[in-house]
């Protein structure tokens, strides 16, 4: 299972399903934009890791690493 997490810097990816058992947090990403078969572009990595900025359906967002690892993509 490979997560938004695990995604490079350039990479556009397809997501594929929201995991996780918190459903405030799965509500929170989904009102986000990021929902099943959105195709998101990571644009940068903060030194640390921890936020991802990606850009889905037109605008830039920034996702923690908590919230990104809920978010698993296609292969």
């Amino acid at each position: 299972m490979r997560t938004l997490r695990d995604v490079k810097v350039g990479e556009t990816v397809k997501v594929k399903k929201l995991s996780g058992a918190d459903s405030a947090l799965k509500r929170r990403v989904m009102d986000m934009g990021v929902t099943k078969g959105s195709e998101i572009y990571v644009r940068k990595v903060a030194p640390l890791g921890d936020p991802v900025e990606i850009t889905i359906r037109g605008y830039e967002l920034s996702l923690r690493k908590e919230d990104a690892q809920i978010v698993e993509i296609e292969d």
